[in-house]
């Protein structure tokens, strides 16, 4: 397996994304705004969103769907606060546009991932602000293709819902920060819990699916990426950069974005890493939708 560094010097970033044009599109928290990453010219702002920005997904519309928290990494507040919300960014260099702050009449507290499903909504998690001893309410909510908005899940306790993605069958899976778990809601409604990811303490983050129906789930703390089978059994662990926080497909390989730290400290930081890696496995199909 070939691990290769593309670029360094980054902002705490997540939830990369790849455009049409090849060029991979990603968050970085610490600058506020969408980045953009080609091998010739290396990593350009794509579109300023203001607050923090958790992670981005492409739209059929061409748009770069981006969830916002507001403001927030760890105890590090944006010069620049706006709304938790859903935003929305048109074009490269496009000013984002908030389309939803609320579902069902509750305010977003702080949305950190979202995809697209198969039948056109907008499924993201929002667990609010990390913090593990004072924590806040966690949801699962969908945005319909018209704009409208439901609650998918309302955990009975906090357990910060942080990746998330959308298996063939319709089933949504996630993974939990506070607990160590990955689980699974089926269609029916019914629940799968997948396992907590070995480790003494897990902090998991994003999650991708394969092709074949593995997933692949980043983990800040263990510094990589666990790879499961469809029923949850660990297969094995990929090392990689120091504090793994989403990755994306493109291909047969696997592109994953890399904090650096821990965001334990009021400063930003800016040792974040972007890295390739030739998996010779391929993703599963995607569906991008647009909303509105």
């Amino acid at each position: 397996m070939q691990i290769e560094q593309l670029a360094s010097g980054l902002g705490w970033p997540e939830g990369p994304a790849l455009l049409p044009d090849g060029r991979l599109v990603f968050v970085e928290s610490y600058r506020s705004q969408l980045s953009v990453y080609e091998r010739a010219s290396g990593v350009q702002r794509y579109a300023y969103t203001a607050g923090a920005p958790n992670s981005s997904v492409l739209g059929a519309d061409g748009a770069v769907y981006v969830c916002q928290n507001g403001g927030t990494v760890g105890p590090w507040r944006a010069a620049e606060m706006t709304k938790p919300s859903i935003q929305r960014v048109d074009r490269e260099g496009a000013a984002a546009e908030i389309i939803a702050t609320e579902i069902e009449g509750i305010a977003l507290n702080g949305p950190n991932d979202l995809v697209f499903g198969a039948d056109g909504r907008l499924y993201f998690t929002d667990p609010g602000t990390y913090r593990p001893a004072d924590p806040e309410p966690s949801y699962i909510f969908a945005l319909e293709p018209d704009g409208t908005g439901r609650v998918v899940i309302a955990f009975p306790k906090p357990v910060f819902p942080n990746g998330v993605a959308v298996e063939d069958d319709g089933s949504i899976v996630w993974d939990e920060s506070y607990t160590g778990h990955v689980r699974r809601r089926r269609p029916d409604g019914s629940m799968e819990d997948l396992g907590r990811m070995p480790g003494d303490n897990p902090i998991l983050d994003g999650i991708k699916i394969g092709a074949d129906g593995r997933l692949y789930v980043t983990d800040i703390t263990g510094a990589g990426i666990h790879v499961l089978t469809p029923s949850g059994e660990v297969e094995e662990f990929i090392t990689c950069g120091n504090a793994a926080t989403n990755c994306a497909f493109d291909g047969e390989a696997l592109y994953m974005t890399d904090a650096g730290v821990p965001a334990d400290s009021a400063d930003p930081s800016f040792g974040g890493a972007l890295w390739r890696i030739e998996l010779g496995r391929a993703g599963q199909q995607l569906h991008p939708g647009r909303i509105g």
